[in-house]
């Protein structure tokens, strides 16, 4: 179960089509292994020789460089797009248009319009189609969740996350490319916009401010999501290595996605009992000192383990699997309005000029 490989008593084994052959895709093939009932029916790169040697590595069926060669194979169920951030959404089109569900890597889309104009094709086809955010399938996010739900922390009132991982700007990178839709925005910040979004919905008001690296991308952004009870702090960069955690802090306590969140694998619990009357919140640790600290007994604090097998993005894969045998054109825990959402937060920060320094 811990690996999502639960699988419908009987059932078929699922056939994947795989476009793209880069590290998430290598990532996603490895974990489609630990799953019983899914195996790789096909890879499709522009470059034929890539796809033979990811297909003869991860035991797909065929190997094609084609993409309409793929889109026309009568035995994929299913579509797992994992090639750069520009090509997601058309690429995401011709699959709905083909009739292949489609599960397209993060960020779907680099505009809020585009999600926009997959949700109609979705509809209109009739077709499944969401976005690969792996982490909110994590088991660990979604004992949160239900924890949660149950009023563990009692009602929200902040969530704070930060994701950062410190990138030299190099000429070339992806992540620093605008044509290639770079910035930390849509390589980190989908992640922690998303998982607000999760257990809070579509703020009233969206303030914050990004700093531009030399590309004109941005290299680091702060979003602040502002509710009528409650607000989100989050940020995200290339420029510094952050705390990489998720806290959600509730009235009578609160829970931490231990880092790093995007695959976590732990939850700590925090009560009132660990800061006395006064309920302050934890701080979010980075460094060394921070990891001790945190190992430190305390009373009041507790901690859960929710350990898995490979990368964690089974567990979407599940998902997507299961939607699709039950014939639906969405997931609950992903729908595409959220998708849309999380951009049009990002467009709102972005739209401002950037700041000279933080």
């Amino acid at each position: 179960m811990a690996n999502g490989d639960a699988a419908p008593s009987g059932a078929e084994r699922f056939c994947w089509g795989i476009v793209g052959t880069g590290v998430i895709a290598r990532r996603f093939a490895a974990d489609l292994a630990l799953m019983p009932d899914a195996r790789i029916g096909a890879v499709q790169s522009r470059a034929l020789d890539k796809a033979q040697a990811f297909a003869a590595e991860f035991g797909a069926t065929v190997a094609y460089g084609d993409a309409e060669a793929l889109l026309a194979d009568p035995a994929i169920d299913a579509l797992y797009v994992a090639t750069p951030n520009s090509l997601h959404v058309e690429q995401g089109l011709r699959g709905i248009a083909a009739g292949k569900p489609v599960l397209i890597e993060k960020p779907i889309a680099l505009t809020s319009v585009d999600v926009l104009g997959l949700i109609e094709a979705s509809r209109t086809h009739h077709v499944f189609a969401m976005e690969a955010m792996w982490t909110r399938f994590l088991p660990a996010v979604v004992a949160a969740r239900e924890q949660v739900a149950a009023g563990r922390i009692g009602k929200v009132r902040r969530i704070r996350a930060d994701l950062s991982y410190l990138r030299q700007e190099i000429p070339g990178s992806r992540f620093f490319d605008p044509a290639l839709g770079g910035g930390s925005a849509f390589d980190l910040g989908v992640y922690p916009v998303s998982l607000a979004l999760h257990w809070l919905g579509s703020p009233e008001r969206v303030t914050g401010r990004w700093l531009a690296a030399l590309s004109g991308v941005d290299l680091r952004c702060e979003f602040v999501l502002h509710y009528p009870e409650a607000v989100a702090e989050l940020s995200c960069g290339f420029d510094r290595n952050g705390t990489n955690q998720f806290l959600i802090e509730g009235d009578a306590g609160a829970i931490r996605l231990d880092a790093p969140f995007l695959k976590a694998q732990r939850l700590t619990h925090y009560t009132t009992a660990a800061f006395g009357c006064s309920w302050r919140g934890p701080r979010l640790r980075n460094g060394l000192a921070g990891k001790l600290l945190g190992r430190l007994p305390m009373p009041g604090r507790s901690q859960e383990s929710y350990r898995f097998a490979g990368n964690g993005l089974q567990f979407q894969a599940r998902a997507v699997m299961d939607a699709v045998r039950r014939g639906e054109i969405g997931c609950a825990a992903m729908p595409l309005a959220e998708s849309a959402a999380v951009l049009s937060i990002i467009e709102t920060v972005l739209a401002q000029p950037p700041a000279r320094t933080f």
